[in-house]
């Protein structure tokens, strides 16, 4: 059954609402305080002025005289009377030594005995204070009446009974008037600034949709697979879902906590911290490869920190180096048909024009020139892979008239199968590129050299090309740059590739400064 949706206050009116609150409740506090001032200013200016009418009877000849005589009612009751006029007194009466009373200005109280509470009247000492008596509360005074021989004869009592607690509320009912108006038109009017400040700080929205938008973020930022990293302007995270903790290896809460306190690789902190916009920024996170993009936010054209979009991509650049492998074997073979068609060409034609001698000799130098190459980089290289890529290199490197050569101090022994796997992507990215910058020069060359160095692959690639210039030796190393014209599928990846396996294993590459451009790469044969 359709419901109407129960209509919610405004933040203004919430405001209103308990800025009233705040006002009765100060109202309240200070009636009370009124109250009790109010008693306590009664019970003294009232009590004193209490015993100094009992004071100023028991010190009159008449009611001292006549105290103590037969027909002390009557007598009494003109000194009485006087006194309750002038002081204005509730009950004023005159008792013997034990209490009973003689005369009073409510005659039904005549024979009765006195209320004296806590007083030591009756050991000649004045007193003034509270008493109940009657089911009413009295400040009462009371005085000794002494004869001429020093001898308690009477009790002089002045009792004054307390005002009801309305009566005392009306007496202070200006002042919490002009309290109240006073406090609901502050209340009012700051309940309505404060709304209008807080509306424009937040744009019109409304505590409830402040609480829908938030959990709305909260089940968008923790369903997506991304990692989203917020940072303030001082360094500490503001905000991180569940992707970008398990990217990161964040097992605590990094909430609040500077980013340098994360124990995070120093290029992942310093892009994190950076402040500058990037996109597509490759970085190795443990075992994952990660590539980030960083924007600034701004809130009212102020900057409040940025924000870090990061994904996995540790498969795709899997894919990319077997990719990036798999088309270097096959520009090499490709070069290799071409070398080998041109000499079956030649073959051919010597064939029919019946030199067979020629065919012979040919087909020896060929040989010979194989078997040499072979034997030269076999003899240096003991791990197949590596050796069979070298190999290959050299018949491309002389399809583009460039003379590939191994160094003679190269020794390398058989490595394990990954660093073997490693080590040729990378010299096949170093050759190709080698090729391509000294193709174009005069008298081209690309030199090799590879040793082992403190269990490490020392690899060194140097060409007769112009060289890499100083602005541009970072620069090599970011996907996407390239000097070289577009090919479908892009440029730009060898040289970050290369980097990345070197840093994945914990080793380096690095640009040798002089003639040409050399490279140079330490490949750790153990894992890091």
């Amino acid at each position: 059954m359709w419901s109407p949706r129960r209509r919610r206050l405004t933040l203004a009116g919430q405001f209103l609402v308990l800025q009233l609150v705040v006002v009765a409740l100060v109202l309240a506090i200070v009636g009370a305080i009124s109250l009790h001032q109010s008693t306590a200013s009664f019970a003294a200016d009232r009590g004193t002025q209490m015993r100094s009418v009992a004071e100023y009877l028991a010190n009159t000849a008449v009611v001292r005289d006549r105290v103590t005589g037969p027909d002390a009612a009557t007598s009494l009751a003109p000194a009485i009377d006087r006194a309750v006029s002038l002081s204005g007194a509730t009950d004023i009466a005159i008792a013997d030594p034990r209490g009973r009373i003689l005369s009073s200005s409510d005659p039904r109280l005549v024979g009765t005995r006195a209320a004296l509470g806590e007083s030591d009247v009756r050991a000649g000492r004045g007193w003034v204070g509270d008493i109940d008596t009657r089911g009413r509360r009295y400040v009462a005074g009371h005085a000794p009446i002494i004869d001429d021989s020093g001898t308690v004869v009477g009790l002089a009592i002045a009792e004054q009974r307390y005002p009801t607690i309305w009566a005392r509320l009306t007496d202070a009912a200006g002042d919490l008037v002009l309290y109240l108006g006073v406090g609901a038109l502050l209340g009012v009017a700051g309940s309505w600034l404060v709304s209008r400040t807080v509306k424009r700080r937040t744009r019109g929205l409304e505590p409830h949709e402040f609480a829908t938008l938030a959990d709305h973020r909260e089940a968008l930022l923790h369903s997506i697979r991304e990692g989203v990293v917020a940072v303030g302007t001082d360094g500490r995270v503001t905000m991180v879902n569940d992707g970008a903790r398990e990217l990161l290896g964040l097992r605590e809460d990094p909430i609040g906590r500077r980013v340098d306190e994360l124990g995070l690789p120093d290029q992942v902190a310093s892009v994190l911290v950076g402040g500058n916009e990037t996109q597509d920024v490759v970085l190795l996170v443990g075992d994952r490869v990660v590539v980030c993009n960083q924007r600034s936010a701004s809130s009212r054209g102020e900057g409040i920190g940025t924000v870090t979009t990061m994904r996995d991509r540790t498969e795709l650049v899997s894919m990319q180096g077997q990719l990036s492998s798999n088309l270097s074997i096959t520009d090499t073979l490709r070069a290799q048909t071409h070398e080998f068609a041109n000499q079956l060409h030649t073959i051919s034609g010597l064939v029919q024009l019946r030199e067979y001698d020629e065919v012979t000799s040919l087909v020896g130098t060929l040989t010979r020139r194989r078997a040499e190459i072979s034997d030269a980089v076999t003899r240096r290289i003991a791990d197949r892979a590596v050796a069979a890529l070298l190999i290959a290199k050299s018949s491309g490197a002389a399809e583009a008239g460039v003379e590939l050569s191994l160094a003679p101090t190269s020794d390398l022994p058989t490595l394990p199968a990954a660093v073997s796997a490693d080590l040729t992507t990378i010299i096949g990215n170093l050759v190709d590129n080698a090729v391509d910058a000294a193709k174009t020069g005069a008298d081209p060359s690309v030199h090799v050299e590879l040793h082992v160095d403190a269990g490490e692959v020392v690899l060194e690639v140097r060409d007769s090309g112009p060289g890499v210039p100083d602005d541009m030796v970072d620069a090599i190393f970011i996907r996407g740059f390239t000097t070289k014209p577009e090919v479908p599928g892009g440029r730009g990846i060898g040289l970050p590739l290369v980097r990345l396996i070197c840093s994945q294993r914990g080793g380096s590459v690095t640009v040798v400064p002089g003639a040409g451009a050399t490279f140079r790469v330490r490949l750790p044969m153990e894992v890091a």
